[in-house]
């Protein structure tokens, strides 16, 4: 099933944001898979984003928690900064390995650092956002159906990700509130049945400031970009419908062929595609010794024929074969291995004219 990625700086609402999404899945039945920070740290730690190296590998976690979840029956949902674009074409990657759909829902809160994150470009929030996406008023969420089932992430042991414990953290900080911004009232009340899952970590605004100067936004011109769905603060509803159609009725990415498994073929195979091309170049060079140009040579094991035109080179012949040999292997077919000779003798047909 299909990967939803967001995307956003702290306090933009993605969690919020993230479980209104899975509690509208989870109430049509489907099987939702939910990762985040908490769940690959064991709880969240801001400071993980001030740290280059835990930083790194805390996306080797989540990309590998999303890895091991990613699959066509169950729907992921990553959420996270996600805020590199280099980390973003891994997890499309990802998604176009596993044959699955996949979409981006960026977040973007306005307001000044000590509520919350500001839009680069200062005045204007809207003019340094990617949008390929505006939701209408009138489009609302579901809410979250009674007992429905969701799936969570196991805590992983607290390795190189969270090095640092309690015992770490600055003093000062303790002193501090550490529960993010009073968000605005919401207009929904999916949001007041969410509100637990809000992020709790507290983010310093020097760290802010750090990862806003850091903030690759998305852009719906880049293929691991797009569907792109841009939510300008907690006002406007969730594109549900929007989201259900880029996840459950769209194509997955189409993979790359040097990705895929080279069809079977039999043992002989490349044995009797090498014997066949050696009898038909030993066939030409013979053909044209008593040729004029404007015949029709008849070459052994074939049913067609050859326009002579010029006197041809055993090297130039030689080059010909190595071309037409490398482009079977990677399409082998053994049905076709009567018409292997007609074949090479169209291939050498069409260029040498």
């Amino acid at each position: 099933m299909p990967l939803v990625v967001f995307c956003g700086l702290p306090y933009s609402g993605k969690s919020r944001r993230a479980e209104e999404l899975r509690g509208a899945l989870a109430a049509e039945g489907r099987a939702v898979y939910v990762v985040d920070d908490a769940a690959v740290l064991g709880a969240e730690d801001a400071t993980v984003y001030g740290d280059a190296a835990r930083e790194k590998a805390l996306r080797g976690a989540l990309r590998a928690a999303v890895e091991r979840r990613l699959s066509r029956h169950d729907v992921v949902i990553l959420d996270s900064l996600n805020y590199i674009k280099g980390f973003r074409y891994e997890l499309y990657c990802l998604a176009r390995a596993a044959r699955t759909p996949l979409c981006l829902v960026y977040c973007v809160r306005p307001g000044g650092v000590s509520g919350g994150p500001r839009v680069a470009g200062g005045e204007n929030p809207s003019r340094n956002v990617s949008v390929s996406w505006r939701p209408h008023a009138e489009e609302g969420g579901r809410p979250l159906a009674a007992g429905a089932v969701v799936l969570r992430e196991p805590q992983a042991v607290q390795s190189v990700v969270n090095g640092r414990g309690q015992e770490d953290v600055p003093k000062e900080l303790e002193q501090e509130e550490t529960r993010a911004p009073d968000l605005p009232a919401l207009v929904t009340p999916e949001f007041e049945k969410s509100a637990k899952h809000v992020s709790s970590a507290f983010y310093p605004p020097e760290l802010l400031e750090a990862l806003m100067l850091r903030f690759e936004a998305p852009d719906s011109r880049n293929r691991w970009d797009r569907p792109l769905f841009t939510l300008m603060g907690l006002e406007e509803p969730l594109p549900l419908a929007e989201i259900r159609i880029a996840l459950f009725e769209n194509r997955a990415p189409p993979p790359h062929q040097s990705t895929q498994s080279q069809p079977l073929a039999s043992g002989s195979f490349l044995h009797q595609l090498d014997q066949v091309t050696s009898q038909v170049l030993a066939g030409l060079m013979e053909a044209q010794k008593n040729a004029v140009p404007g015949d029709l040579l008849k070459l052994p094991g074939t049913t067609e024929h050859l326009r002579f035109t010029r006197p041809l080179t055993m090297a130039e012949l030689s080059r010909l074969r190595r071309q037409f040999i490398s482009y079977t292997k990677m399409h082998p077919n053994n049905e076709n291995l009567p018409q292997l000779a007609n074949v090479f003798l169209q291939y050498l047909s069409q260029s040498l004219h």
